[in-house]
């Protein structure tokens, strides 16, 4: 149970930067309606960073569940 409470916070916080760069997106869109090519280079940069951030967590999720909970106190 106590390691449950410790997922919740990655799980937050990488739901709401998704959304944050989901809503990025949006705008972008609604702003680059003339040039898809511009909107495609600059689309890239919010999925990459989408995806950067779910591999994160899900890196972070396997360190707590193992035990790892704190990595930096080893050093």
């Amino acid at each position: 149970m106590k390691k449950n409470k410790k997922l919740i916070a990655p799980i937050l916080i990488t739901i709401f930067v998704i959304l944050y760069y989901i809503f990025y997106f949006c705008i972008l869109c609604s702003v680059l309606k003339e040039s898809i090519v511009i909107l495609i280079l600059f689309g890239i940069i919010p999925i990459a960073l989408s995806v950067g951030m779910l591999y994160v967590c899900i890196q972070r999720i396997k360190e707590i569940r193992s035990g790892e909970e704190d990595d930096i106190s080893k050093y």
